[in-house]
């Protein structure tokens, strides 16, 4: 397989480095109340455990974006916080001191200068991103990095500015551009660069370094999948530790070890495994991550309620789309003849381990746009008019427009 292998200083970075060394560590505990104790104790515990792992975890992958990439080495050079935020990056506003806040608001820290994101990495403020910072004569440099699920895993509400704000669990990038981000790399070939580029803000293809080929997918969400045990478009493993292995290794660039048969891939990382052992609790705090419910105002009540009928009846989306979680996936797959999306080329079941497709689960579909797993349909409403069309359902145009409206009630 192949991988992509001071005197001058601001006053405004010194302000910002100057709130760093200030900043005492706090430990926030997860929820409330009185302690519990037996196996519900123990697993929120678990659960907690699994965030952190979530959030800040690299699982030793800096080998690859530092050691091979070398994009630390661009990231202190070229990267300021208005290009960071433009491919999508974001930042954890709750990491931010006090002095960093009002200086981002009075503007007297300085935004376009990367030295101001090498502080922001140093204050770990920077979804998803992990930066190791060393001062050296009085002066900050970026001397590793890394990434964690939550680079693409995870959004911020952007309470404070666009793209920074309170972190948002589970919730898909939808803005990160990983293709371009990659592709600043200068140990990156000019043909990998062009495919890199081309798939733009949302996408990813975890296949690209395996074989080769370029049809990247949208960018799921890790929330709502409890009780879900095929959590891939292709539905390739069994629960969501088979997935977490996969990337954490294959393409994060993990140290530890996967193993994939039926894709003839064996793909090992270093001479210690920093994956295998966090997996347990990776995955109990990932199925803690709910769904997050409709936004009141944002859809038509008397329509949803008609669009169920639909979804029900007519529509027959009932026949996949099936029970609490709106999936079959736990008991069959299905042929690629049967995705919206196909046939397309390369198509991307054919390149996965079980060259078909799962039934998406649909709780919090209204958060997730675009559509279908190459993001094809832009919206809810040409999703229900996608299957109208190629199903010969037979639906008018209230039916897909009240069938809309449900989905974008669940």
């Amino acid at each position: 397989m192949k991988h992509a292998g001071g005197w001058a200083r601001r006053s405004s970075v010194w302000r910002l480095a100057g709130a760093i060394s200030v900043i005492a560590v706090a430990v926030v505990a997860c929820g409330g109340g009185a302690a519990v104790d037996g196996p519900d104790a123990a697993q929120a515990a678990l659960a907690a455990q699994g965030r952190d792992i979530f959030r800040y975890d690299t699982f030793g992958d800096e080998a690859q974006w530092t050691d091979a990439l070398g994009l630390h080495e661009v990231i202190a050079a070229a990267v300021d916080p208005v290009t960071a935020l433009s491919v999508g990056l974001k930042v954890d506003a709750e990491a931010l001191p006090a002095a960093v806040v009002a200086g981002i608001q009075d503007g007297s820290v300085d935004l376009k200068d990367p030295a101001t994101t090498v502080a922001l990495l140093k204050l770990n403020a920077v979804v998803g991103v992990r930066g190791t910072v060393e001062t050296v004569n009085g002066v900050d440099k970026l001397v590793r990095v890394g990434i964690t699920c939550a680079l693409c895993h995870s959004t911020v509400d952007n309470s404070f500015a666009k793209g920074i704000g309170k972190r948002l669990d589970g919730w898909p990038n939808r803005d990160l551009n990983p293709g371009a981000i990659i592709a600043l790399s200068p140990a990156v070939d000019a043909a990998t660069k062009a495919a890199l580029n081309s798939w733009g803000p949302g996408k990813f293809d975890p296949r690209h370094n395996i074989d080769g080929l370029s049809k990247p997918v949208v960018i799921p969400p890790a929330y709502g999948l409890a009780g879900i045990h095929r959590i891939t478009f292709t539905g390739d493993g069994e629960d969501i530790a088979y997935w977490n292995r996969y990337v954490a290794v294959a393409e994060m660039g993990g140290l530890g070890t996967v193993l994939e048969p039926r894709l003839n891939l064996s793909v090992t990382h270093g001479s210690e495994d920093l994956v295998s052992s966090k997996l347990p609790a990776l995955q109990a705090y990932q199925l803690t991550l709910q769904a997050p419910p409709a936004p009141v105002g944002s859809f038509d009540p008397a329509a949803a309620t008609r669009g169920r009928a639909v979804f029900e009846g007519a529509g027959k989306c009932v026949t996949c789309h099936s029970g609490s979680t709106f999936t079959d996936a736990n008991t069959r797959l299905h042929p690629p003849a049967d995705s919206m999306a196909e046939p397309e080329s390369p198509s991307y079941a054919a390149r996965s381990a079980t060259r078909q497709y799962r039934t998406a689960p649909l709780k919090g579909v209204w958060q997730h746009a675009p559509y279908f797993h190459d993001g094809s349909a832009a919206t809810l409403d040409e999703v229900a008019q996608t299957y109208n069309t190629r199903l010969g359902l037979g639906l008018n145009a209230q039916d897909v427009s009240d069938l809309a409206q449900y989905l974008k009630s669940l």
